[in-house]
């Protein structure tokens, strides 16, 4: 997402200017009301030096979601800093939704509004997986046939990565301590396979 909005902020009519040191893109405009950072998984506000006010107010963050290794899709999660002024919000919106992507705005949480919400839902799915609820095409096909999910959550975890999901919910459950984002077993194992 980082690259995406230095090309479109760096566009020929409007260069951007770039802090080396913080990663911070910054669209020179008459009201400069535009500031970027792409933050993965963290708080953007924990990226935005504490002396720098007037900054905060100009700062976005966002983050188009991917979800392992599948495709990234077109959805970007746009994040609102507690002192995000409405303008720079409502530029960064347009901006994002002026190239085709779907933005959905949310509050500056680690996490942010997909992983918050699905990832313990896969972690539940695992969990019962491991308990013998079923097996892992009969929750699958329950989940597509009664509630009319496209794909069922083993499946997905499959095709997308169990590592990933570990590299996903282990700092979200460092951060808030919630059990349901403690990364379950099959997470955990797929995690050290990959570091054998």
């Amino acid at each position: 997402m980082g690259s995406l909005l230095a090309s479109l902020v760096g566009a020929p009519s409007a260069p951007a200017v770039a802090d080396r040191a913080s990663g911070w893109r910054t669209q020179p405009t008459a009201t400069r009301a535009l500031r970027y950072c792409s933050s993965w998984g963290s708080s953007a506000w924990a990226h935005t030096p504490a002396n720098r006010v007037a900054a905060k107010a100009r700062t976005c963050s966002a983050s188009r979601y991917r979800l392992g290794n599948a495709e990234p899709t077109n959805l970007v999660e746009l994040v609102r800093q507690p002192q995000t002024l409405p303008q720079a919000l409502a530029a960064a919106k347009a901006l994002l939704e002026g190239t085709a992507f779907v933005v959905a705005v949310c509050g500056d949480f680690p996490g942010r509004i997909v992983d918050r919400l699905i990832r313990p839902y896969f972690n539940a799915a695992l969990r019962r997986l491991d308990e013998g609820l079923a097996s892992a095409e009969d929750m699958d096909t329950t989940l597509r046939l009664g509630l009319g999910y496209p794909e069922g959550p083993i499946s997905l975890l499959e095709r997308t990565g169990l590592a990933h999901h570990f590299d996903v919910t282990q700092p979200l459950y460092e951060q808030f301590g919630d059990a349901a984002y403690a990364p379950a077993r099959r997470a955990r194992v797929a995690k050290l396979r990959v570091r054998e």
